[in-house]
This record gives C-alpha cells, structure tokens and sequence, in this order.
C-alpha cells in the first residue's frame, strides 16, 4: 500500500527538527490526516501508552523521527543516556507498529553508523563492515540496533513493514542550538551568532578543521521520506538520504561566519578531536528511484539562521522525542 491523500499519518518527534520538517511537508502537501503528539499526549518510554495510543488511532503510517541526539560532547559525556532513550523509544515503537497493523513504519538511522575507515563515498552495504567513529559510538550503536531490528523483521517475516532511510548530517528549523549537545552546523549557528551578539573578537572551534562532512537540508529529508512512501519500494537494506556533496568543516565555520556577520577571527583547536576523517554518503539508490534535494549549504543555513532569529531560542536540549 502506497501513501495516498487519504492515509492516516503519525508523526513522532513532530517537535523535533526532521519530525517537523516531515509536518510541514505533509500540509504544504495537502495530506490532514496527520498524527504529531507532544511527550504529554504519548509518552515513547512507555510501552503501555505506546501500545494504547496505536490501537486507539489506528495509524497506517509511522515516521519515528523521535528519539535522543548528540554530537561528541553528549556522545563522550553521556553516552548511557543516549544509548537507553534510544533502544527503550525505538523498541516501543518498532513493537507496537508490529501489533497493530501499520502498514510502512519510517526508521531514521544515521551516517555515524558506517565504519570510521570506510571507502567514500559510503555505500549501504558498507554497515557493519568495521567498527564506527569512537566519538560517536554509543548513539551509532543505538541506531544499528534500530535499523536492524527493523530489517531482521522484515526478512523474517516475508514483509516490508519497515522502511531505515540513513540521512547524512541533516540541519534546519527547530534543530538541537545548545553547543553541549547539537551537532556541528547548528552549534557553529548558535556559537557565531552568540559571539557576534556580545562582540566577541574571536571564536574557537575544536579539531583542525580539516574534516569533510555532507550537509542535508531538513526539508529535503522530509521530501525523499514521502516519496519513498509514495512511490512504496520493497527493499532489503536501509536508504541512504545524502546532498552528494561534502565540505570541510573550515569551510563550514567560515560560510556559518558570514551569514551570522561575525567580523572576529576563527582558532582552531588543535588539541581537541576531530570526529571521523570522511563521511559522504553514496545516494544512488535513492537518486535512481527520481529521488534528488533541491536545496543549497547556502540556502538551507540562511534558512535556519532566519528561523533561529525568529524564535530567539531558549536552547532546546538534545532529545527530539
């Protein structure tokens, strides 16, 4: 069963930035049957009220966009707490999708799941083939078990309940802003625009700056996840969702230096850690099915920059959920 119009919808982490991201594609779309509960309508950790929620709302398709996220500082400090929220969410969800008939269940991996060394740019079928970067374990390992949960369901059972889509590093509106806990573009955002606010005559960032990452516009995630659902692939491994092109992260902090209009210098330290040399993902698959982004680094961080200025955040904290 394909999405139509008519299908009902469940968006979880709907407060989060894919989740909402995946609303507003939804509505510009013309699609109300939409579900987004806040944490004080369903509480994921339960399973009890997960269980309950499903039965009693029936929904034909899940997007699970919920759950907990973090860049090397969480990763490195509290990497319990990611690994927990995680598991106990996902398999909540993953089991009550099972229960109560959804027809497609959308699962968000993530590209810090592919091995450190891996060949670029990174294939599906490169997962598990070594072991992923130290300073994003416990999360990487939290969304392998998600993803193959889901696949083992899938081949066990003949079906193809689920659907694991992998985005690269994914920024936009109502992303994680507190440097503690956000990954890289939406730290640097906050970071140079809290210095250009105080007039600070410098900024300094960890690591090189040499690394090279792949930036994904939320809003490009949300549109490749609803034409997956439309157009219904039968697949046996997850979907990588990636821009196809990937900056230094030099690169990254100067583009983020003049959108923000710091006029300060950038010092890099040197004795902090890079995180993985490379990541890149190979999207052919997903490019072959007509899927392709329509939006620029440039653009989508003008964006997210002009919605960070419109909500002048408190900082929200590290769980989509």
């Amino acid at each position: 069963m394909s999405l139509t119009k008519n299908s009902r919808i469940l968006v979880l982490g709907a407060s989060g930035m894919i989740g909402s991201a995946c609303v507003r594609w939804l509505k510009l779309h013309g699609y109300d049957k939409i579900e987004s509960p806040s944490r004080s309508e369903l509480d994921l950790f339960s399973m009890e009220n997960v269980r309950h929620y499903f039965h009693s709302h029936s929904p034909e398709f899940i997007i699970l966009a919920a759950g907990r996220v973090g860049g090397i500082i969480e990763n490195s400090t509290r990497g319990f707490d990611l690994l927990r929220d995680n598991l106990i969410i996902q398999q909540n969800v993953i089991l009550s999708a099972i229960q109560s008939g959804v027809e497609k269940c959308v699962y968000f991996g993530s590209s810090c799941m592919y091995p450190r060394q891996a060949e670029q740019p990174m294939k599906e079928d490169f997962l598990l083939t070594g072991k992923p970067e130290e300073t994003s374990l416990p999360y990487a390992i939290s969304k392998l078990s998600g993803v193959h949960m889901c696949l083992s369901y899938n081949k066990q059972f003949g079906k193809s309940l689920f659907l694991p889509v992998i985005p690269n590093s994914t920024y936009g509106p109502q992303d994680d802003f507190d440097p503690k806990t956000a990954h890289v573009l939406s730290s640097l955002l906050f970071r140079f625009h809290h210095a250009r606010k105080t007039n600070a005559s410098e900024v300094t960032l960890w690591g090189s700056g040499n690394p090279r990452r792949e930036f994904i516009f939320s809003e490009d995630v949300a549109s490749a996840v609803f034409y997956l659902l439309e157009n219904a692939p039968a697949t046996d491994m997850p979907l990588n969702i990636g821009s196809g092109k990937d900056y230094s992260i030099r690169e990254l902090a100067e583009a983020i230096k003049d959108i923000t209009g710091f006029r300060g210098s950038i010092k890099w330290d040197t004795s902090k850690p890079d995180g993985a040399p490379r990541k890149l993902l190979d999207s052919s698959r997903i490019n072959a099915l007509g899927w392709k982004p329509v939006t620029s680094l440039k653009n989508g961080i003008q964006k997210t920059y002009d919605w960070f200025l419109e909500n002048e955040l408190p900082i929200q904290k590290g769980s989509s959920s």
